[in-house]
């Protein structure tokens, strides 16, 4: 950890030393209740307020230290606020403190510390006391350190307090012999049946007849099934700045004249002078930072570094030949070719056999220098009689870093090893093996690949639209706006002046992007101001040049979903009830199945060995409440008609297996065996589960979007 390790030469101690761990430390600043608190708070958490300055604050943070952009970092900032308040809201309640035994234990199993040297005993073991002394000393000699440690350990007993949380909560959860036995039943217990079964669709849509009040009711009658958060639709037209034919031909013209001398008159020596090209200075990088937009850069690279679509060509190129115009991503280039590399990128792997006393060595490492060595002897012979274990071996035995990826140290360039590892590996051959000393050991080397590397002189023009475009782009939306404004629908105009519409529905309050389009939180914000209303129109610049004209298409506000946008859901449901009511119409209750399937033109069918745990019936589909119901019957009873799933049923149960009481079947150990399947599936999800029920049973208030 290379922040403990500078705590003493550096002024700030920063021991937040992993990214929860740091997101963790600006979240404390929601709760301190500091500063000044702005009139309305981001959110209220069971009447706890989000001050929107700690909000904000963190919210830069995660955009500074994580580059997470707008509405992902505010999403996140509040996710954690709400989870931080609920939790901390709990441990209050149920009296959870965590002590000094608890933070040092956290301590001793964050891999952070407990690898580091400075903290570690003789045996390689994390020593609490070597932590308690730097503590003690920076209590002296750098105040703000240990200001900053204080607050650090709040977190680390924040964390200490979730987990013996969630552990009484999880060791809470209990099954008997009694559930174990059930469990059992559930899965065991068979029931064989005989039935009819109409299905719906064996009832002509036209026979059923519903009216907009059917629908109303459905919803009325699930209501938890149809509550809608406020959302609006738009239809808009995008006028992208791009640059046109004549922009790029313009672009590619002026390059192509850096690639040929010109006659220019000097006014000073009253004589004509030749210009230099691309391809004829002496001074390329000179020549390249006064014509290109991106500097010349002097790094060689392999051919999987150059454009996909001009690498062959680029990387073949002949000394000082040149090639160009062509489209590098944003930007128009031309190139000339200075230099060639064969085989100058190589990748290469290795087993390091440290050493006590070795640069960097582990403290748990004890061999002798010649005791390495004779190892390092001997790993290579185990891998020139057999280089297929080479990975394997690494994995076992190498003291380096790039032990986790079998000691692949990937592709490296001439110079960024050390001398000896770096002589050796880029004078030979692909395949070759050897044994290389250096100040951190002796390393098996395999030389696995080698790549050619290129130097190239590139001058870059990014290509952007000119002004006259820009001009054209903008009057073009300044035309729309001006149509709208005596004309508010928006797909006649687009029609007569050919332009797209695009429609984006469900917009929420807090979204950030569209479909192909992100960063539009201007325009959400505008589509959820009380002034807006359906018909409105907004033009707004988009950010990679252009512009958006939206207009308000839909507003739907928070409640029961409507009839017209829940129909495609409501219907099927509807139409289904209805038949079923059709069907048991047409059908004698007091008839026999065999009767009622020959009025139906139908069959009588049997299904064997219906469980609970498995509700499907063959031939007919998953139907949970007809297998459920053929539990509850009495053997030799027939139903009555049962609506499912996928039709109408009426059946009769003629077995039925009941191990319940099967003592012979039944022992102690086996029931125990599903007792604890019960409890460990249920332990598992439970921290999950819990906190979405404290979540769900919140009173929260959300005003991101009164800031954001």
């Amino acid at each position: 950890m290379a922040i403990l390790g500078q705590i003493r030469s550096r002024s700030i101690f920063l021991i937040i030393v992993i990214g929860l761990a740091l997101f963790a430390f600006v979240i404390s600043g929601v709760f301190d209740g500091k500063g000044y608190q702005a009139q309305e708070p981001v959110g209220v958490i069971n009447g706890e307020d989000i001050l929107i300055e700690d909000f904000r604050a963190q919210v830069d943070f995660l955009e500074r230290n994580y580059n997470q952009e707008g509405m992902t970092a505010v999403n996140n900032v509040w996710n954690q606020s709400l989870r931080s308040e609920i939790l901390k809201q709990q441990f209050e309640i149920s009296g959870i403190k965590s002590g000094k035994d608890h933070i040092q234990n956290i301590l001793k199993i964050n891999p952070s510390f407990n690898t580091d040297q400075r903290f570690l005993n003789d045996a390689g073991m994390f020593d609490i006391d070597k932590f308690k002394d730097l503590i003690v000393e920076l209590k002296t000699t750098n105040p703000q350190a240990y200001e900053q440690w204080k607050s650090q350990e709040s977190i680390f007993e924040l964390q200490s307090n979730e987990k013996i949380y969630f552990d009484l909560i999880k060791s809470g959860i209990n099954y008997t012999q009694v559930d174990g036995k059930n469990e059992y039943s559930l899965r065991n217990n068979k029931v064989d049946i005989e039935y009819v079964y109409i299905p719906f669709e064996s009832v002509e849509d036209s026979l059923i007849i519903y009216s907009k009040s059917d629908l109303k009711k459905y919803i009325n009658q699930n209501e938890n099934e149809f509550e809608v958060e406020a959302s609006r639709d738009i239809q808009y037209v995008l006028f992208e700045e791009k640059p046109s034919l004549e922009d790029e031909n313009s672009i590619k013209e002026r390059l192509s004249k850096l690639l040929v001398e010109t006659k220019e008159y000097n006014e000073v020596s009253k004589l004509e002078e030749t210009l230099p090209s691309l391809t004829s200075t002496n001074n390329v990088r000179e020549f390249v930072n006064e014509f290109s937009e991106i500097s010349f850069d002097s790094i060689y690279l392999p051919k999987g570094s150059l454009p996909v679509d001009h690498a062959n060509i680029l990387f073949n190129l002949d000394d000082n030949q040149t090639y160009g115009p062509y489209l590098d991503g944003d930007y128009y280039k031309i190139s000339r070719m200075l230099d060639k590399k064969i085989g100058g990128s190589v990748r290469a792997s290795h087993i390091l056999l440290s050493y006590e006393g070795a640069q960097n060595a582990n403290p748990n490492v004890s061999r002798s220098k010649s005791e390495a060595k004779k190892e390092a002897n001997n790993v290579l012979r185990k891998i020139r009689k057999s280089p297929e274990t080479f990975t394997e071996l690494a994995f076992e035995l190498s003291d380096g870093p790039s032990k986790s990826r079998g000691g692949d140290l990937g592709f490296v360039q001439e110079g960024t090893m050390l001398k000896p590892f770096n002589d050796f590996i880029f004078s030979r051959r692909i395949g070759s093996t050897g044994i290389v000393e250096t100040d951190y050991g002796f390393h098996v080397v395999k030389v696995v690949a080698k790549d050619d590397l290129v130097l190239l002189a590139s001058i870059a023009e990014k290509n952007l639209p000119s002004d006259e475009t820009s001009d054209k782009v903008f009057n073009l939306a300044t035309k729309l706006e001006m149509n709208l404004s005596k004309n508010s629908d928006l797909n006649t105009i687009a029609d007569e002046l050919n332009y797209e519409i695009k429609n984006v529905n469900n917009i929420q309050i807090l979204d950030n992007d569209f479909p192909g389009l992100k960063n539009q939180r201007r325009v959400v914000q505008w589509l959820f101001s009380e002034e807006t209303s359906i018909s409105d129109f907004k033009r707004f610049d988009v950010a990679n040049g252009g512009y958006l004209i939206a207009q308000v298409s839909g507003i739907t506000e928070k409640g029961l979903s409507s009839v017209e946008n829940s129909s495609f859901k409501i219907l099927p449901e509807v139409i289904k009830s209805k038949k079923a009511d059709y069907i048991i119409s047409q059908n004698d209750n007091s008839l026999s199945i065999s009767e009622i399937a020959k009025i139906n033109n139908t069959e009588v069918k049997k299904a064997l060995a219906l469980n609970q745990k498995n509700a499907t019936i063959s031939g007919a589909g998953f139907e949970p409440l007809v297998v459920g119901y053929s539990f509850g019957l009495d053997l030799n009873n027939i139903s009555d008609f049962i609506v499912g799933e996928n039709g109408v049923y009426k059946l009769k149960v003629i077995k039925k297996d009941d191990i319940s009481n099967d003592e012979q079947s039944i022992n102690s150990n086996f029931i125990n065996s599903f007792r604890n399947q019960l409890i460990n599936s249920n332990r598992t999800t439970v921290s999950g589960n819990v906190y979405q029920s404290l979540k769900d049973g919140a009173e929260i208030t959300d005003n991101r979007s009164a800031y954001y």
